[in-house]
């Protein structure tokens, strides 16, 4: 008798095979970035004012260039007498005015407080050298600016719905092939999203690509945590997590050299279409297939497991799965299962409040970058590479502190980074910029735990499942972090900073009340997942009766 875990003992831990499965996994997980931090760049804001009716005729005509053209005809902020407004314009024709290009100042003064103001009802100008985005090609400021909201949300509302969706398909058809719809599909809607003709259409692809991506992901998550020995699943867990910053890097990279949305988001989708090849490199999760009582496809994955990671001594066969007593390894998931008992119920209580915490801190962090001003590329690159010393730091301490610790200290962090960072004097730019630094560090520990613990405290048949179900806070929290963002900003621009200080306090407070997780098995039991963190008490357990190809004859009277 023998769990899955020991079963890995002797095939091989973390060897050849896991290690080229995992090489392609963190592929696709580094392309994933773009498709959630990329709005940053898909939807950035330049600086704008108002076009007036005749004003072009006589930029030609007086030579300005776009800043001269900004200071002579557009009127200051009224709300800011030092900036220039963005979204009213004096309600005149120029070309029908006594201007003079020799000395504009003075018609200006003499005129200026005489000069009604009116809408931008003619468009809007962009600063010279700007990026190309939708909200420069489709008009998404001003009155339309909510709309650049809502095309991040219509983004998680699809990741919302599809990651239920794909995570209850990946538990009952499988981690590979959910994964490879999850590309092929996405892929497709990725490339409908470059040839958008209009808003309404870009809205409509790109909620399509959050219903189909997120899921695969996910299943790609757990099908690499199902196939390596418990030493080294966190490891893999956390560094798999790390590729998505290096993708968020290389985003800005990328973003650098394709100013264009569109010609972005091509190089982003076509990529992905290569991922297609993993239907002949990447094996379906044999834990998965031994609790769906498929053997003889389990046998035939964990025999090629054991060649190519040189175990040749592996000569077991899979016979048979005990489920008298946990009949729960044939059962489909259900969301009933996640709150029927108290401490799988809590557990999930806890999840759901901690991925949304997480989304929203980390989601509002990244997009303040393009509120903030300076170089974005520069900011962009900043942000990523904090990023790279919390997978380190949990590395270093998971399995010498625990999970709970480390997981409840990022939220602290990142909580108490706001908040001191949003009383911090604009004047203090440096000691601003290191603390809200902190922030996005501790904010990125709780990010990475969250998905770590979350596939620790659920049996295998619930697993892809939970972490699905879970993770639809995060989702919901990617709806509702840009309109916390720029709506509150446009109060306080720092009043964003507070709330996400708040939220991650509350985070971290309630971590404290998850088990430790560290040093166990995964569970494949709903009793097995119910004891974790207390003593157990003789737990049913699943496990994997191996019989050898030629077995003595008392083993076969044991039988």
């Amino acid at each position: 008798m023998t769990t899955f875990d020991d079963l890995l003992i002797e095939v091989g831990e973390f060897g050849v095979h896991q290690k080229t499965i995992f090489s392609l996994i963190c592929l696709a997980t580094a392309i994933f970035a773009y498709l959630y931090i990329g709005t940053v760049f898909l939807a950035f804001t330049p600086d704008h004012w108002c076009r007036g009716p005749g004003v072009t005729e006589l930029t030609i005509k007086c030579g300005w260039s776009l800043e001269e053209e900004r200071n002579y005809t557009v009127p200051l902020d009224s709300a800011d007498n030092s900036s220039f407004s963005r979204c009213e314009r004096y309600d005149i024709k120029w070309s029908a005015t006594s201007f003079s290009c020799e000395n504009p100042l003075s018609f200006l003064q003499n005129a200026s407080a005489e000069l009604p103001l009116t809408t931008c009802e003619d468009g809007w100008v962009f600063e010279e050298g700007s990026l190309s985005s939708i909200v420069t090609e489709f008009g998404l400021v001003c009155a339309e600016a909510w709309k650049v909201d809502l095309s991040h949300s219509c983004l998680n509302v699809g990741f919302m719905l599809g990651t239920i969706f794909l995570g209850f398909a990946a538990d009952v058809y499988g981690r590979k092939k959910c994964f490879l719809f999850s590309v092929f599909t996405t892929s497709v809607a990725g490339l409908a999203v470059a040839f958008a003709p209009s808003y309404l259409w870009f809205i409509i692809f790109r909620t399509l690509q959050g219903l189909l991506s997120k899921g695969g992901w996910l299943s790609a998550y757990v099908l690499i945590a199902e196939i390596v020995g418990m030493e080294y699943r966190r490891t893999v867990g956390i560094v798999n997590q790390m590729c998505f910053s290096i993708g968020m890097i290389l985003l800005a990279a990328v973003a650098l050299f394709i100013p264009s949305w569109r010609g972005l988001q091509l190089a982003a989708t076509i990529p992905n279409f290569a991922f297609l090849t993993y239907y002949w490199l990447m094996p379906e999760s044999p834990r998965w297939l031994l609790s769906q009582k498929r053997y003889d496809e389990a046998q035939r994955i964990l025999r090629k497991m054991a060649k190519k990671n040189k175990k040749h001594n592996f000569s077991t066969d899979v016979e048979t799965v005990q489920i008298e007593d946990c009949v729960e390894a044939l059962k489909r998931p259900s969301a009933i299962d996640l709150v029927k008992t108290p401490q799988i119920r809590k557990h999930t209580l806890i999840l759901m409040f901690n991925w949304f915490s997480s989304a929203v801190v980390y989601l509002g962090l990244v997009m303040r970058l393009g509120v903030i001003g300076g170089n974005i590329y520069i900011n962009f690159v900043i942000s990523g590479a904090v990023e790279l010393p919390a997978a380190i730091i949990i590395i270093l301490v998971i399995d010498r502190v625990g999970r709970r610790l480390p997981f409840a200290g990022g939220n602290f962090l990142a909580g108490a980074s706001c908040l001191i960072t949003a009383f911090i004097p604009d004047d203090q730019f440096w000691l601003k910029a290191v603390i809200s630094s902190l922030g996005k560090l501790g904010i990125t520990v709780a990010m990475l735990m969250v998905c770590f613990v979350n596939t620790e405290l659920y049996p295998t048949f619930l697993r892809n499942f939970a972490v699905s179900v879970c993770s639809v806070l995060c989702d919901f929290g990617g709806i509702i972090a840009p309109f916390l963002l720029y709506r509150l900003a446009a109060f306080w621009i720092e009043m964003p900073l507070v709330v996400f200080g708040v939220i991650s306090l509350i985070a971290g407070i309630l971590v404290l009340f998850l088990p430790e997780t560290m040093g166990i098995t995964l569970p494949e039991t709903i009793e097995e997942a119910e004891t974790i963190g207390r003593e157990k008490k003789a737990a049913p357990k699943t496990t994997y009766e191996l019989v050898t190809a030629h077995p003595p004859a008392e083993t076969n009277n044991n039988k």
